[in-house]
Formats: C-alpha cells, structure tokens, sequence
C-alpha cells in the first residue's frame, strides 16, 4: 500500500495537481502499473481520507485545552507503528516548526491507517510531505519538511 502512496505522490507532486480522488481512473492507471487491486483500494481510501483533511476543521485533531509545553502521550498502538527515532522527529518538527499540533495529529491519523509491517523513519517523512502538500496554508512547512527529506545529513537532526 505504501508503494502505491508513493507513486501516486510522486507523480502528483511533478504534476503538480492536489490530490483528488478519481476512483476509476486513478485504479486503472495503477493496476497498468503493476500494482494489486486490494492494495490499490487501500491505497485510494487513504488519500481521500488525506483530501478530506482539506475540507474538515482541524478540530478533531486538537484537544480542547492546548498546554504550552505538553507533552503528546503515544498510545500502545502508536508506539509500535511510530518507534523512538519517529517519535523523536515528530517532536523535532514540532520544535522548529514544520509541524503544528494540528498537523502533528493529522500525520499520526495518516500514519496509523498505512498497513505496512516495516514503517521506518523514511516512510514517516513522506507520510509528512503528503499531509503538508495537502493542508492549505502549510507551504512554508511544506517546503522546510522537502529540505530535509532531501538533503543528506550528517549525524542525528533531534
């Protein structure tokens, strides 16, 4: 599933179109293209539910009281999708300000929904690209998170 939300990400971004969700069309192009229709449905139930990220409030995503300084507590689930070096990161972006509180539940939704045994690091990165390419308003963050999914880094970033 995840290779798909690649490809698709990939060619939308060189597109560059939003992601929009054409059932029929973006299915045949993707079983051309060598991929599962099981996956493929999968896949395309994620990005819509990425394109409605657009259209809902960001509310659901918040909780009613927002601490300065609080602390994001990871439930058991979590925790085994996003391992130390995510969670760390997440944290990272939070603190240079790529990722909002907001945003950094709305990739944590993203991610929990992939169905991949082996999510790593990378993996989250992209998950990020795809929810900033798609929240309006997010460019800067959007461009911030595109630079350090490409430069080559020396040493840990967190």
């Amino acid at each position: 599933m995840f290779d798909i939300l690649m490809y698709l990400f990939e060619n939308l971004v060189h597109s560059g179109s939003e992601f929009r969700v054409d059932h029929d069309e973006l299915a045949d192009e993707l079983v051309r293209a060598g991929f599962h229709h099981d996956e493929i449905y999968k896949a395309l139930a994620w990005v819509e539910k990425l394109a409605a990220l657009k259209e809902t409030d960001s509310t659901p995503y918040l909780s009613r009281v927002t601490v300065p300084n609080s602390t994001r507590v990871y439930t058991p689930e979590e925790q085994m999708r996003l391992d130390v070096q995510c969670r760390g990161f997440l944290i990272f972006l939070e603190q240079v300000k790529v990722l909002d509180i907001s945003t950094r539940e709305m990739v944590i939704d993203r991610t929990m929904e992939i169905e991949s045994k082996e999510f790593c690091l990378e993996d989250l990165k992209w998950v990020i690209l795809m929810v900033l390419f798609n929240v309006p308003g997010k460019e800067w963050a959007y461009e911030q998170m595109e630079d350090l999914l490409f430069e080559v880094q020396e040493g840990p970033l967190h």
